[in-house]
């Protein structure tokens, strides 16, 4: 049996309050490190998923509304009069004469990265190769915020 004496028991209370050293610090703050940015990888990855996710959801609404829209005025808005047709009445021609709108709860906001929605019509001005039998398209150009992409920045269409 060991007996602690005064200057023994000084020894033993100034090793453990003697803290970390400076290796250990710098082992700490390299874990910390690593596991900060795998997690900020991880939310940047879950963020764009959610982008993307609300993006389908609004075109499904706007698409929605196109028909609403055309049900009333018996024929989709001109690119020209574009998805503001569906808050406000046009006032290019061809007007709506039997517009019942606003046809959304509220104006026609921007995707989810801050561009507008594009709105082509089979036999508009900005034609885009429509699948067979669709009045309409409406694209988000996603993350890039132009035509194309690959991976996860790749363009939203209504029709997909």
């Amino acid at each position: 049996m060991k007996i602690i004496t005064r200057k023994n028991y000084q020894k033993i209370r100034k090793k453990k309050d003697s803290g970390f050293t400076f290796v250990e610090t710098l082992a700490v703050l390299a874990v910390t490190a690593i596991l900060t940015t795998q997690i900020g990888i991880a939310a940047h990855k879950m963020i764009q998923k959610a982008r993307v996710s609300a993006a389908k959801t609004q075109i499904e609404s706007l698409k929605l509304a196109l028909q609403n829209y055309f049900a009333d005025c018996g024929r989709f808005p001109t690119e020209e009069q574009g998805l503001n047709a569906l808050w406000e009445e046009p006032v290019l021609y061809p007007l709506a004469e039997n517009w019942n709108g606003p046809y959304t709860d509220k104006k026609i906001s921007t995707d989810p990265w801050g561009s507008e929605y594009l709105y082509v019509l089979k036999d508009g001005v900005n034609a885009v190769d429509l699948p067979k039998g669709l009045p309409f398209g409406i694209i988000s150009l996603g993350e890039d915020k132009s035509e194309g992409g690959e991976g996860n920045d790749k363009d939203i269409f209504s029709w997909e």
